[in-house]
């Protein structure tokens, strides 16, 4: 390896400065990275230990849908384990254009394009946001929307979570300074560490009265809200006013990959002006089998969103009733606040040994000194699942010190 000395190398970077993750390595714990394996009905083995997953977006439980892994297996015997090239080039099987058609009939739009992975979906928001174009971005967007904005040639404008007022105010004075800048609203659907929704009325009256287009994520709501599950522009009686969704396959749809959807002149330019399409090898054989079949249960059995979503009201109630704050959650998304990330540490550690497996999430991916425990919930979680998570809460809580005692509502439960 190349000497360098310290002060100009530009490998020498320290973990240390990530509050979350110094209080990962002051306490022992270990909550990212384990190897663990899901076995279906809402449960996973995490390094040769049994748990309860209470950690895992498959909000219908169909990643392990013997449906959808049988067509995941032909699909692999037929057609390799890779396309090993991009779409535009070698990458195109029969597969893709086939659930391509599925996704634009099920979102109602003129065509789709589907693409490796919903990160990079996200990405190829980049090539819609060209110089002279002003971004209007959620400040509690997911990553990959921040990081396909940044790649765009325009201006991004940060607005307060879910201030449209405010919003508002800034489309106004963008307006004022530049008359002639193409403007876009971009926002998460479902919020993936908060659980709420975006306001989609307030945001569809702010695109038209500004001239503004309009772009959702769907990653965690399309398959889940709405009447026919086609996320929550379907939720809010507003399908028709979305300029273009962006989705994901690993969520609802029990598979991995993203894709877009809208209109037939938006989605073929960017096919061949996104740089994350273009220069990516396509989705493998076994993937596109497996959301297609996904896609297809999914739509034909709503029963798993209605229980997934009545699971997800009562764990809420349950831990509403130990004293835990869980925001605005109105999902199977459910972040309990903690606060400081040691204390969250421990309490990820602690419910890990009760046999309840969550996320511990700290900044950047929630605000510095406000760390979650995210929960998740999913259709093929029984009750005795959820009385064991619950159990859990109570028990590593006491243990951590933020629950001091049993409350009589948990008792009488």
């Amino acid at each position: 390896m190349t000497e360098i000395q310290d002060a100009t190398d530009a490998f020498r970077k320290d973990l240390s400065s990530s509050t979350f993750v110094r209080a990962m390595v002051e306490t022992g714990v270990r909550p990212f990275y384990r190897t663990m394996h899901m076995t279906g009905a809402g449960e996973a083995v995490v390094e040769g230990r049994d748990v309860v997953m209470a950690g895992c977006n498959d909000y219908l439980g169909l990643s392990t849908d013997p449906r959808v892994t049988a067509a995941a297996a032909e699909a692999l015997t037929r057609y390799g384990a890779s396309c090993s090239g991009a779409r535009t080039l070698n990458g195109t099987l029969p597969l893709h254009g086939e659930l391509e058609g599925r996704i634009a009939d099920f979102l109602g739009t003129e065509a789709a394009a589907v693409v490796t992975t919903g990160f990079q979906a996200n990405l190829a928001v980049a090539a819609m946001i060209g110089r002279g174009d002003i971004v209007f971005s959620d400040m509690s967007n997911h990553a990959s929307l921040v990081d396909g904005i940044r790649l765009g040639a325009g201006r991004r404008v940060l607005y307060p979570h879910s201030d449209t007022a405010r919003l508002d105010t800034l489309l106004e004075q963008a307006t004022a300074a530049e008359p002639t800048a193409g403007k876009v609203l971009v926002t998460d659907g479902m919020f993936s560490m908060d659980g709420d929704l975006c306001r989609l009325p307030a945001l569809t009256e702010l695109a038209a009265r500004h001239g503004a287009r309009l772009v959702v994520d769907g990653a965690h709501d399309i398959g889940l809200l709405g009447p026919g599950g086609r996320g929550v522009a379907e939720h809010f009686g507003l399908m028709d006013r979305v300029d273009l969704f962006t989705g994901t396959l690993s969520k609802c749809f029990g598979s991995t990959g993203g894709f877009l959807a809208g209109p037939a002149h938006v989605v073929d330019y960017l096919r061949y002006s996104a740089r994350s399409i273009l220069f990516s090898a396509s989705m493998p054989p076994a993937a596109l089998a497996a959301g297609i079949a996904a896609l297809g249960i999914a739509a034909a059995e709503p029963w798993r969103r209605r229980r997934v979503l009545a699971l997800a009201e009562a764990l809420r109630a349950g831990l509403r009733a130990l004293g835990y704050d869980t925001g605005d959650s109105v999902t199977p998304v459910v972040p309990v606040l903690i606060g400081d990330a040691t204390t969250c540490a421990l309490m990820w550690q602690a419910l890990l040994d009760e046999g309840v497996f969550t996320n511990a999430v700290g900044a950047p991916a929630v605000p510095e000194g406000r760390c979650v425990i995210r929960v998740t919930v999913q259709a093929t979680h029984s009750d005795v699942h959820l009385e064991r998570i619950l159990d859990a809460f109570a028990a590593a809580g006491r243990r951590v010190g933020l629950v001091p005692e049993l409350p009589a509502q948990a008792v009488a439960r």
